[in-house]
């Protein structure tokens, strides 16, 4: 039942990333949401049992889910340490996290297969646990997964001040209380494999227990940090196209009746070519522009415009100084926003 709520999780997670799936650079925390989320749904039982016995039924299913997992575990942590960066610089190929990755991999299969596993199992490691191999084969994955989340859990903690954005604070927050969560699934089932090899069946119930508050604790927390960032922003650019929508509107009256008497000063070049920016924006600001030419040029025009124009430019002037600032802010975030949890049987 956890298992399918927590895929469950990560496939909204994967729904709310795939709208900015085109304009974004790197694709790290999708891939990473796919892995994961593809992982956790072998690992439901009625899956797990059809898509292992179509694989000769020995557990091979089990293996493909944890490689998966150890993958989307790396894809996630490089995209939330690339954020941490604050640089929009060239994607760079990690080949030390590669390599470390490929060898996890290879661990993997190798301990897998000195496992006596002759039959499906949708508790793979609480019927082959007691096996050396087995506690292995576990051990290799979590030991990973807790080194991973670990170092990224810290440089949330670590970097989220550094965010100029009030969302990405909170969504490094919440991913950092997720990867503290996420250590503890890792000791948990660490202890329950040591514990599986000793034959002490209390200790197992009991971390059991902890693993099972646990996983669902770091499931919830690093889903919602891993959201906000494209939710908020779409929230944002969508507030922010009706705040231009309803500066341009009343500029537009402001700017007739102020170059009205010059109108040899209204500047021909279009909008688009004057600077970068979306066009509302660029457009806000040379009408902006020419007002103020006007108005210095001519003062008498001041007489033209009454209190609710004057209010008009001040609005506009405060959109765009802010625009600006929010501009220079997302300098490293523009992968993520635009652009796990460890799970083990």
């Amino acid at each position: 039942m956890i298992q399918a709520v927590a895929a469950a999780v990560i496939w909204g997670l994967v729904l709310c990333l795939l709208p900015g799936a085109r304009t974004r650079k790197d694709h790290s925390i999708l891939v990473a949401a796919v892995a994961i989320a593809t992982a956790l749904s072998l690992n439901v039982d009625p899956i797990y049992l059809v898509g292992d016995r179509a694989l000769g039924g020995h557990n091979l299913l089990d293996l493909l889910a944890n490689i998966l997992m150890v993958v989307g575990i790396y894809f996630l942590s490089q995209a939330i340490l690339r954020a941490a960066e604050l640089t929009d610089a060239p994607v760079r190929r990690d080949r030390r996290g590669l390599l470390v990755l490929g060898l996890v991999s290879v661990g993997l299969v190798l301990a897998f297969l000195r496992i006596e596993a002759p039959a499906s199992s949708t508790k793979f490691m609480l019927d082959y646990g007691d096996q050396p191999a087995a506690a292995l084969y576990s051990a290799i994955q979590f030991v990973y997964i807790g080194v991973v989340v670990g170092v990224t859990g810290y440089l949330c903690f670590k970097f989220r001040r550094r965010m100029a954005s009030s969302y990405f604070r909170i969504a490094f927050t919440l991913i950092g209380i997720g990867c503290f969560l996420a250590l503890v699934v890792v000791i948990s089932v660490l202890g329950m494999d040591l514990a599986h090899l000793l034959g002490d069946e209390a200790t197992m119930q009991q971390l059991a227990a902890i693993y099972d508050s646990s996983f669902v604790g770091a499931m919830l927390f690093l889903c919602a940090g891993l959201a906000l960032p494209p939710v908020a922003r779409r929230i944002v650019q969508r507030t922010q196209q009706r705040t231009r929508a309803g500066l341009l509107e009343d500029l537009t009256s402001t700017w007739e009746k102020a170059t009205a008497t010059r109108k040899d000063g209204r500047l021909a070049t279009p909008a688009g070519v004057i600077e970068r920016g979306d066009p509302e924006t660029r457009k806000l600001h040379r009408m902006l522009v020419e007002i103020e030419d006007a108005l210095l040029m001519d003062p008498a025009a001041a007489k033209l415009l009454d209190e609710a124009d004057f209010q008009t430019l001040t609005r506009t002037e405060t959109y765009l100084a802010s625009h600006r600032d929010t501009q220079g802010a997302r300098l490293g975030m523009a992968r993520w926003g635009r652009g796990k949890n460890p799970s083990g049987r």
